[in-house]
């Protein structure tokens, strides 16, 4: 049998990388694709092919299915994990960033899976795996772009499932919570930016602490936890709907079934409150 194929799409730091790792220990030849090729290069020492990929681009999307289907004929594996965190009050947040927003962690999502499908349609099989968030399933403030694409993550991923079903192609979510990346550090920069001088300044300071707090922290989850969570959905006969993964995934997933909504909310920024001393 030849070996499984697989695509990792923001591979160049944190959670994609460390992906690309663990899925080739399991045994696939991995492509690892992002922006920054620079940041890949040490990926090369594990196998793993790099290659540039921009998910705001289509020609470089397709460009780079073209090449990894030009060199094995095949992809199997599809990591959905490029994309980023825009903070800032909805007021204060150019519509421009809002749509970037969009088109890196949705549109380029939903283009990477048209480009795959119909290899993997007519082989009928095929995973796709798409990194969202615990963020799809609850919210902050000051995250109404972030948030907004997550929950449509989430249900752009359950219709693909349901519809894929048939060509023998599964779908699986990832939902991490706090994982220590540079994501939590950069998203609060710049919602300090957007919002940290402005009408929202209190609140943008106790959400910054808090997103900082996923960075090199004790509450913080090590990427290679999540990568693990992928290469189950990747290799399991029949995988998860969904992965929480993380310290407090399960918890605060488990508070936002249970709790009504006003609940929540103070439950939530109570403990937001406590980041900011």
């Amino acid at each position: 049998m030849p070996q499984r194929v697989a695509f990792v799409t923001g591979a160049s730091t944190g959670i994609g990388f460390e992906a690309a790792v663990e899925l080739g220990k399991a045994g696939m030849v991995v492509y690892a694709g992002a922006r920054r090729v620079e940041k890949m290069e040490p990926l090369k020492a594990h196998g793993i092919k790099v290659l540039s990929l921009d998910v705001t681009e289509d020609d470089s999307m397709k460009a780079a299915v073209d090449l990894v289907l030009a060199e094995q004929g095949r992809i199997d594996v599809l990591v959905n994990n490029a994309g980023y965190g825009s903070y800032g009050s909805l007021e204060e947040v150019p519509l421009d960033e809002g749509r970037r927003q969009f088109e890196v962690n949705v549109f380029g999502l939903a283009r990477m899976s048209q480009l795959v499908i119909p290899v993997m349609r007519a082989a009928a099989s095929g995973r796709i795996i798409n990194v969202s968030s615990i963020g799809g399933k609850m919210y902050e403030p000051l995250g109404a772009w972030y948030h907004a694409t997550k929950f449509a993550v989430e249900g752009l991923s359950d219709s693909l499932r349901l519809e894929l079903k048939p060509h023998g192609i599964d779908v699986a979510i990832i939902e991490p919570a706090g994982t220590d990346t540079e994501w939590g550090t950069i998203a609060g920069e710049s919602l300090l930016t957007v919002s940290g001088h402005g009408p929202y300044r209190g609140q943008a300071g106790i959400v910054a602490a808090a997103l900082a707090s996923t960075s090199g922290t004790a509450l913080s989850t090590r990427p290679r936890t999540v990568a693990r969570a992928i290469v189950h959905a990747a290799t399991s006969g029949r995988p998860r709907t969904r992965y929480p993964v993380g310290r407090g995934a399960w918890t605060i997933l488990a508070l936002r079934r249970v709790l009504p909504d006003r609940a929540f909310d103070t439950v939530f920024w109570n403990a937001y409150k406590r980041f900011s001393g």
